[in-house]
């Protein structure tokens, strides 16, 4: 068995990141956009992170109508799925579907009818989370929690804090995520990324969250490492995103399978996959050619994925099934 012929799940996942670059340049070429800065040889192109930023967002802004977004989430999920996936959840804001002029309900509506859409196709399932903006601040944060609590599409299944981790204390955004647990939104948060073990020792303590975004610079603390493995923690590890973004130098140095051997449940993901030249497939294919797992560890992986997942639990024992069969 290879990492080709494994079924895949990711938990983390940035939906305008993942545009992928032909469905962009079509998207520019509609609006008239120049991207040549953004798009270079078929790649996204960027110096360093805030770099980054600037191309992401030059990016989303190719994306302006409810059905952009159903053509954006169509596109991704129908590729990951031809690569195996039987279940993702997307990252959104329903902060930027206000910023850009159409409103947060209709962004959902137009995610939701490209997830359906993809579904229809392939098989595969997909919920959204919808993300809080950290260096928006605590109000800001706040009042997106509280428009995810009034479930506002169906497909809405978790809350995440994501943007400039290095902003803020994690106890700043306490009630925000207070107010997602108390509407039974599962909850996952950016840390231990751009920020150290603080970051997701900070998480633990005032979130209490099932799963942690990143997580992976928790293996600069031994005991952090070993209440993680304890408590059952989920992390949604990024690889290909750490190495690109400079986390760590090398996948020699990368941590995932320290992390998982000292007993931390792990899953794979890709983030902004076309921006750092990854994809889901790829991230299995490098859990077993640089990392070394087997295909059951790999396999593992996955069902860890749909244990943590954020959905209901006859969605999920269909999933666990199709794992198995």
């Amino acid at each position: 068995m290879t990492t080709q012929t494994l079924k895949k799940a990711e938990l983390h996942l940035h939906i305008e990141g993942a545009a992928p670059i032909a469905l962009a340049e079509r998207q520019a070429e509609r609006y008239g956009v120049d991207i040549s800065g953004t798009i270079a040889d078929g790649r996204y192109v960027w110096r360093d992170f805030a770099d980054f930023i600037q191309a992401y967002d030059r990016v989303a802004g190719l994306f302006r109508t409810p059905e952009d977004y159903a053509a954006l989430a169509e596109a991704y999920l129908t590729e990951i799925a031809e690569a195996g996936a039987i279940y993702a959840e997307l990252i959104v804001s329903s902060d930027h579907g206000e910023a850009i002029g159409i409103g947060a309900d209709a962004y959902l509506d137009g995610l939701g009818r490209g997830i359906l859409a993809a579904k229809e196709k392939t098989g595969i399932e997909a919920r959204m989370l919808i993300t809080m903006i950290r260096h928006l601040g605590p109000e800001r944060a706040e009042r997106t929690a509280a428009y995810a609590a009034r479930r506002p599409h169906p497909l809405v299944t978790g809350v995440n804090l994501a943007g400039e981790e290095r902003m803020h204390n994690v106890a700043d955004f306490a009630r925000a995520f207070d107010i997602a647990r108390d509407a039974g939104l599962g909850l996952t948060i950016h840390a231990g990324e751009m920020a150290g073990a603080f970051s997701v020792r900070d998480a633990l303590d005032h979130v209490r969250p099932s799963r942690i975004s990143h997580g992976v610079r928790a293996i600069e603390d031994a005991a952090l490492v070993r209440r993680i493995a304890e408590e059952g923690v989920v992390l949604e590890v990024c690889p290909g995103s750490n190495i690109a973004l400079g986390v760590f130098d090398s996948f020699d140095s990368h941590p995932l399978k320290r992390l998982r051997d000292a007993g931390c449940r792990v899953t794979l993901n890709s983030d902004d996959p076309p921006f750092f030249d990854t994809s889901l497939a790829q991230e299995y294919a490098m859990a077993a050619s640089v990392f070394g797992f087997s295909p059951a560890e790999i396999d593992a992986m996955t069902r860890t994925a749909i244990e943590a997942a954020f959905i209901d639990e006859p969605t999920r024992a269909v999933l666990l099934a199709r794992l198995a069969g």
